[in-house]
C-alpha cells in the first residue's frame, strides 16, 4: 500500500483549489470527463510538487465510477474524497443534469463508501439551488435518499421533461438526501461523508451563468447577500478542509450552506 490517497472528482476550478490545499503529502488522484483538461491540470499540480495520478471518469457511469474507486484502492489508504463534478443547467440539457448531477452523486457515494478508509471523510459539492427546489413530501425525499442508483432516474417525479434549471435543483436537493443516507454506510467504515451548497463561486461554470439568463438574478441574489461578493474556489476549498479535517469528526450526513448569506438574504430580506 502507498501513501494515502486524496480523490478529486472534477478538475474544475474549485476542484484545483481543493487538491492544492489537501494534496501535500498524499497521493492526488485526479478524475474528470474530459481528459485533455485533466492532463493539463495535474501537469501544473506536479510542476507545483503535488503527487498526482490521473484518471479519466464518466460519473453518470456505474462500471466508470467503479473503475475510479478501485483505482483509488490500490494507490493506498483512501482517507479523502472530494466530488466537485457537475453540469450548469445554462448549458446542459435536462438529461445530462439528472445524469450527471444527481445520478453521479448516488454512484460516487456507492462506490467510494465500499473504500473509503477508516478515519477518511467525503465531501460532495452540491449547491445553493437545492434550497429552491420544489418542496417534496417525506416519500419523495426517502425516495431521492434510498432508491437504488439504477432506479433513481426512473422515479416519477424525476422528470426527464423537465425545464434543466428545475431539474438542476431538484438534482442538488437530492444530494443532500442522498448524504444523509449515505452516512450511515460510511459510518460503518468508520468514515464521514457531507455536502457542501456553495453560492456564486467565480469558476468557468459560475461566470457562464452569470453571463446567462439567471445572470441578473444571481448578481441581485450577491447583492442582497450579507457578504455582498461572489465566492472564490478557495472559499469552498476552506470550508472542504474543515469538513475532511479533525475539528469536523463529529459531523456527518449534513449540508454546509457557504453562499455568504444569499439564501438568507432572499427568505429574509427579499
Amino acid at each position: 500500500m502507498g501513501s494515502n490517497v486524496l480523490v478529486v472528482i472534477g478538475v474544475g476550478g474549485m476542484g484545483q483549489a481543493i487538491a492544492r490545499r489537501q494534496g501535500a503529502g498524499k497521493t492526488v488522484l485526479l478524475a474528470d470527463f474530459n481528459e485533455a483538461v485533466l492532463k493539463s491540470v495535474a501537469a501544473q499540480l506536479t510542476g507545483e510538487g503535488h503527487n498526482v495520478v490521473t484518471q479519466q471518469v464518466d460519473v453518470s457511469s456505474g462500471p466508470s465510477v467503479a473503475a475510479l474507486a478501485n483505482v483509488a484502492a490500490d494507490l493506498g489508504a483512501v482517507t479523502d474524497v472530494v466530488h466537485t463534478a457537475g453540469v450548469s443547467p445554462v448549458h446542459a440539457s435536462t438529461s445530462a443534469v439528472l445524469n450527471v448531477d444527481l445520478l453521479g452523486v448516488a454512484l460516487v457515494l456507492e462506490e467510494f463508501g465500499r473504500v473509503i478508509a477508516s478515519g477518511g471523510a467525503g465531501v460532495v459539492i452540491s449547491s445553493m439551488a437545492g434550497y429552491f427546489a420544489a418542496p417534496l413530501d417525506a416519500e419523495q425525499e426517502r425516495a431521492l435518499a434510498t432508491t437504488s442508483s439504477g432506479d433513481l432516474l426512473d422515479l416519477p417525479f424525476v422528470d426527464a421533461d423537465a425545464d434543466p434549471g428545475r431539474s438542476y435543483s431538484l438534482a442538488k436537493r437530492g444530494n443532500h438526501f442522498r448524504v444523509q443516507a449515505a452516512s450511515a454506510s460510511w459510518g460503518a467504515r468508520g468514515a464521514r461523508i457531507n455536502s457542501i451548497s456553495p453560492g456564486v463561486i467565480s469558476t468557468p461554470m459560475g461566470q457562464a451563468e452569470l453571463a446567462g439568463d439567471s445572470g441578473a438574478g444571481m448578481r441581485a441574489m450577491v447583492a442582497g447577500s450579507a457578504t455582498r461578493r461572489v465566492g472564490t474556489p478557495d472559499d469552498i476549498a476552506d470550508a472542504v478542509a474543515f469538513l475532511l479535517g479533525p475539528t469536523a469528526s463529529f459531523i456527518s450526513g449534513t449540508d454546509l450552506l457557504v453562499d455568504g448569506g444569499a439564501i438568507a438574504g432572499v427568505r429574509y430580506n427579499g
